[in-house]
């Protein structure tokens, strides 16, 4: 019988964040989340010790745009190299060697890779923390106090109040009907 461990009905709705479910169980945390996102609910989310196969794809997630951030960090990584050193040997300080051409190319190929690799992987961490909104040291659902379970042994599917489908009778009810281990308001 799911019990309700932080039930504040005084809590106004602007003060709340979400309504939380804990699960005993990563299948349970998967058919809650499809049963979630079937009933029209746009803005649920997952919380789990652990990757669970299929759950992203539950919730709704869109695919990420790292790779184009990555791309974009390699493109200004190789336009960069190769400006920088055309720049080097062709305008500012232009040697005759060997008479070969002032923009010999081939000789700018291994400088052009690398700082490419180099924009990308910059591009490719600072990208995936700003998508991520991180470093974000609060967070609402830390208010739950069986929170904590989630980096141990517990899953939580918390649907937030934001979603405009959002009513908190009826979201209740759906998570209660999920059998979930408890079913608690968070509070922002």
């Amino acid at each position: 019988m799911p019990t309700d461990v932080s039930a504040h009905p005084s809590a106004a709705p602007a003060d709340l964040f979400g309504l939380a479910a804990e699960f005993a169980s990563p299948e349970a945390l998967l058919a809650a989340a499809r049963r979630v996102r079937a009933a029209g609910y746009t803005r649920a989310e997952a919380y789990s010790p652990f990757p669970i196969e299929g759950l992203s794809h539950a919730l709704g997630f869109a695919r990420s745009r790292v790779a184009m951030i990555v791309l974009f960090g390699a493109f200004i990584g190789a336009v960069g190299a190769f400006g920088m050193q055309w720049y080097a040997n062709v305008l500012s300080y232009t040697w005759d060697i060997g008479g070969k051409p002032p923009n010999s190319w081939p000789a700018f190929i291994p400088i052009t890779f690398e700082l490419a690799v180099l924009g990308a992987a910059v591009a490719a961490v600072l990208g995936m923390l700003a998508l991520n909104g991180l470093p974000e040291p609060y967070h609402p659902m830390f208010n739950l106090p069986q929170f904590g379970l989630a980096s141990r042994d517990r899953f939580f599917l918390c649907v937030e109040a934001s979603d405009p489908k959002f009513d908190l009778a009826e979201a209740r009810q759906l998570l209660q009907d999920l059998a979930p281990v408890s079913v608690g308001e968070v509070l922002k």
